[in-house]
């Protein structure tokens, strides 16, 4: 970082403590957009958690020094801002409505209102966390669902047994997201950490670019259980699980993969994604790549060696070159079949086909 840079921004955590947020209050600042924040882009190209190697997290990326003088210039500063990012509970919310806590509980439900958060107590229940700006603004809007009898629409998705919190959650979580940044291959990688790793193979064919999804995959939301049946219940929620909940995210995980096709392409495991525009050099593909499979399009710029080999469940890497057919070394199981008492190389079930 330049002397430049380190003047004009500062650490996620000096932000944090300048504008009197708490860690969990600065968080959702930043996904909610309330907090502008730099991107960094690191070696690969990409926004990246520079702390867990796994996805970006936006909110601990610097703050620009224009950023917090314009939030402090508020008039209402800090509660005004402390107060916009407030989370509260069910009860609590309920309370800022003046309604029951049962009443709450149907309205979340059928879908009314959209947690911000949420985590398992002691006894593995799902808490679920809503923005308290978000409550009040609702109670304001919408004051007949506050007494009497609920409109017979809300009354049948309850007797249905409907229960969209935890959709509606998916669906704010992923717009948090995607607001982070605009990589594609990173957007396509918030989406398909919705799905299913099977639904993620049947959209992504190809094993390189399914490799490169998941080290850019989001990291957890905070809170999010480490292992354990915790970790099961969490995963679940996380996960699209509606019919055509799922079928949105496909499509949408469609269109992101060719924005991101469209900026570069998915690099082999451990090898740096080269932008858009830019080709890679010769040295970039391994040794043993061959032509990408018939009927499918090129999928990077063509470079000599070709650098995509055929997707296929198995199948022997083609002889070094330099070595004629003469010259090849016994493999590990030929060695193996040769160290099995009574079994010699080419003899019996050893010499089987099936078994190389």
């Amino acid at each position: 970082m330049t002397v430049d840079e380190t003047t004009r921004t500062v650490s996620a955590a000096r932000a944090a403590e300048e504008l009197e947020l708490k860690r969990e209050e600065f968080r959702l600042a930043v996904r909610m957009g309330l907090i502008r924040t730099v991107p960094v882009p690191d070696p690969e190209g990409t926004l990246r958690d520079r702390g867990s190697g796994r996805g970006r997290v936006p909110e601990r990326r610097p703050v620009e020094r224009a950023e917090l003088d314009r939030l402090k210039a508020a008039p209402d500063f800090p509660d005004g801002l402390r107060e916009r990012v407030r989370m509260v509970g069910a009860g609590e919310a309920a309370g800022l409505l003046g309604i029951t806590h049962a009443r709450f509980g149907r309205l979340a439900r059928t879908g009314h209102l959209s947690p911000v958060r949420f985590y398992l107590n002691r006894y593995r229940t799902v808490i679920w966390l809503y923005v308290a700006a978000e409550v009040t603004a609702f109670g304001e809007e919408h004051p007949a669902l506050l007494s009497g009898r609920l409109p017979a629409a809300v009354r049948e998705r309850e007797a249905a047994r409907e229960d969209l919190r935890a959709r509606n959650w998916r669906t704010r979580h992923l717009a948090l997201l995607l607001r982070g940044g605009d990589d594609p291959w990173a957007r396509a990688a918030a989406i398909a950490s919705l799905l299913d790793p099977v639904q993620i193979a049947e959209v992504v064919d190809d094993p390189y670019e399914r490799a490169y999804l998941d080290r850019l995959r989001p990291a957890p939301p905070p809170g999010f259980p480490v292992a354990g049946a915790a970790r099961e219940v969490a995963d679940r929620l996380v996960r699209a699980d509606d019919p055509d909940e799922i079928l949105w995210h496909r499509m949408s995980l469609a269109l992101a993969l060719d924005e991101a096709r469209a900026a570069r392409q998915a690099p082999y495991p451990g090898e740096r994604p080269w932008p858009a525009g830019e080709s890679a050099p010769a040295h970039a593909a391994p040794a043993h790549a061959v032509p990408a499979e018939p009927g499918r399009p090129p999928a990077r710029p063509p470079i000599s060696p070709p650098v995509r080999p055929p997707s296929r469940p198995r199948g022997r890497v083609g002889r070094p070159p330099g070595r004629g057919p003469g010259t090849r070394g016994p493999g590990l199981l030929e060695r193996i079949r040769r160290s099995l008492p009574g079994r010699t190389a080419g003899a019996g079930w050893g010499a089987r086909r099936d078994w190389r």
